[in-house]
């Protein structure tokens, strides 16, 4: 069997906000609870889940989370980051507000969820750039 990664566990003040965010944001489908978990699904062919759950009051510490997409779907995510006025960034650092980067011949930009992990789409992967 071929090792694919399944789930992740984010921490998030609301966990109902913070998935829907992605859901929206990347047009999937509505969470789903599991247990205590309210578990957004992401890919079609080997899904992979992001398994939300509240901390209350304890410590958030913000994660990095990068997805691949297809330039149709950078251009409706990016559509919609911008239409609700959020922060953006070309670059992880958040040098660059309110751009996007090329790296690797691709598209890519950087923002925050409300839980204040930092959010990336892009459209190549890192190093793919034949040179």
């Amino acid at each position: 069997m071929a090792i694919t990664f399944n789930h992740t566990i984010v921490a998030a003040r609301d966990k109902t906000a913070s998935a829907e965010f992605l859901t929206e944001l990347f047009d999937l489908p509505s969470p789903e609870p599991f247990g205590h978990f309210l578990v957004v699904k992401v890919g079609s062919e080997h899904p992979v889940s992001l398994d939300y759950a509240e901390v209350g009051d304890g410590e958030i510490h913000p994660q990095h989370y990068a997805f691949l997409v297809s330039e149709e779907e950078f251009d409706a995510i990016y559509g919609r980051i911008r239409a609700r006025g959020l922060q953006h960034w070309a670059d992880p650092r958040g040098a660059r507000p309110g751009e996007i980067n090329h790296n690797d011949g691709g598209r890519g930009v950087y923002f925050q969820d409300p839980g204040g992990h930092y959010m990336e789409i892009l459209t190549r992967p890192y190093g793919s750039r034949a040179g």
